[in-house]
């Protein structure tokens, strides 16, 4: 399988957060989790004056972009290009170029090797979320979106929840 690299996708201004959605929900419903990793619209925190008060707000970093981490094959290209609010791949005509190391370090966006000491059938806490306090067991563990599968009890079932590694302790 090809490697995953980063891409620029050109939307309408203003509609960087509905393409995001957009497109996950196409990774979820095609089921291409393992071929289209991540999007981000990339934000920065700005401290502005307003009447003398200081606020620290977000502001998007390239309006009108969106970033995604994906293997670049034709379903992949066709699910993105093809989702409402995109105008099409950062590239010359229609071949998507993606970005290098070198661009991607300054947005804070790097490749590092990531030690993981969970492994199947270990008992995790999580620690932050709209989970936090629950324990579960881990059923999968996925490198690449660093996330774990726990299964939770939820309505007295058994329910598989996705959570990141930040967000879960060893018990």
């Amino acid at each position: 399988m090809a490697e995953a690299k980063w891409y620029v996708v050109h939307t309408y201004s203003g509609y960087e957060n509905k393409v995001k959605a957009n497109i996950d929900k196409a990774i979820e419903n095609r089921h291409l989790e393992d071929e289209i990793l991540e999007v981000r619209v990339p934000m920065q925190e700005v401290v502005e004056l307003k009447n003398g008060v200081q606020k620290a707000s977000m502001k998007k970093m390239f309006p009108g972009y969106v970033l995604i981490h994906m293997v670049m094959n034709d379903d992949t290209w066709y699910v993105v290009r093809n989702t409402r609010g995109v105008t099409g791949f950062v590239g010359p005509g229609s071949k998507p170029v993606p970005l290098t190391d070198a661009e991607m370090a300054p947005l804070g966006i790097q490749k590092e090797e990531l030690v993981v000491d969970f492994e199947v059938g270990d008992t995790v806490t999580v620690t932050a979320g709209a989970w936090e306090g629950t324990v579960g067991a881990v059923q999968s563990i996925n490198m690449q979106k660093r996330s774990l599968t726990i299964n939770v009890e939820l309505f007295g079932r058994d329910t598989p929840v996705e959570i990141g590694f930040a967000e879960v302790k060893k018990m």
